[in-house]
């Protein structure tokens, strides 16, 4: 692992180390929905997710996938010498769509000369054998991972935000996955109603014993036009201060299982949709003010010595 750069096992180090230099993603669109929106568990989504299925910041459907990625590519590298791309499918429950729709989309992606890796995002219902059987195979092309929205282990909290399956659910899912060899990244949110820091902490500790490589650490943000957005205007709830977050955060990234690589700290939404906490634009000094709180806290020494391999 490198830790040279930061106090834990980032995704940007990960992909150094396998790849020798820089990658950058790109954000795809499918064109799929979601169990919860398409009326088969609800038609209103999870209770945080906006209009664009958490993938606001993804490609238009309406364009072939080779385009999404060429279009992407083209952007990115005007401005930065990259070479090599994972190719992201963001938006909504990408394996939720016949297999054969699945292989050839994925197929395209993954046979772009510019991407060497795979990521798909997904729900642990929507995996169903000859699915996870079709990623296997692309996973003897080129990597493939698998991203999970798990956001809480606690079944109060997976109600209210109408998650729509059980914890038993996530299980399988990670069983199979695992045994077919695939990897597994798992999306938590931090700050959900209801949850305090010892839930949030439960929640870490559940998943450092799960056969799971990486794991997502999302700031819970209020967008527009969701139903999240009328409880918080309401009064239901109030969100994170970024002394609060972090504070959190760090605890979080201190309990996680030193192996699992870090693929994300902090969340937003588009600016245009951002309700609370405004804060979180700032990425970049939310994460400067993360590494500068480690590193005062004695978290940035003490994680280095206590979890650097030999």
């Amino acid at each position: 692992m490198n830790w040279k750069e930061k106090p834990y096992y980032s995704f940007s180090a990960m992909l150094e180390e396998r790849f020798g230099e820089k990658v950058y993603k790109v954000a795809l669109n499918g064109g799929m929905t979601c169990p919860n929106r398409d009326g088969t568990l609800g038609s209103r989504g999870c209770i945080f997710c906006s209009a664009g299925g958490s993938g606001d910041f993804a490609s238009d459907a309406r364009l072939p996938v080779r385009e999404q990625i060429d279009a992407q590519i083209s952007n990115i590298s005007a401005k930065r010498p990259v070479q090599k791309y994972i190719a992201y499918f963001q938006a909504y429950t990408n394996t939720y769509a016949p297999v054969s729709y699945l292989e050839q989309i994925f197929t395209e992606a993954i046979r772009h000369e510019k991407i060497v890796a795979l990521s798909i995002g997904t729900r642990p219902d929507c995996l169903p054998p000859e699915t996870v059987a079709l990623l296997t195979r692309l996973n003897h092309i080129k990597p493939v991972w698998v991203e999970l929205g798990l956001q809480t282990i606690h079944p109060c909290t997976a109600a209210y935000i109408r998650r729509g399956y059980p914890l038993s659910c996530f299980e399988k899912a990670v069983r199979e996955l695992h045994q077919a060899g695939l990897e597994i990244i798992v999306h938590t949110i931090l700050g959900l109603p209801g949850e305090d820091r010892k839930m949030m902490l439960q929640t870490i500790d559940y998943l450092n014993r799960q056969h799971i490589q990486g794991i997502k650490l999302q700031l819970l943000h209020v967008l527009k036009n969701t139903d999240l957005a009328v409880d918080y205007e309401s009064g239901r709830f109030s969100v994170l201060s970024m002394e609060e977050y972090l504070d959190i955060l760090i605890d979080c990234l201190e309990h996680l299982r030193p192996d699992i690589v870090v693929h994300r700290v902090t969340g937003d939404g588009p600016k245009d949709l951002l309700i609370a906490p405004t804060w979180s634009s700032a990425k970049r000094t939310v994460l400067n003010s993360l590494h500068h709180e480690m590193k005062q806290r004695g978290a940035y020494q003490g994680r280095l010595l206590c979890h650097q391999p030999d």
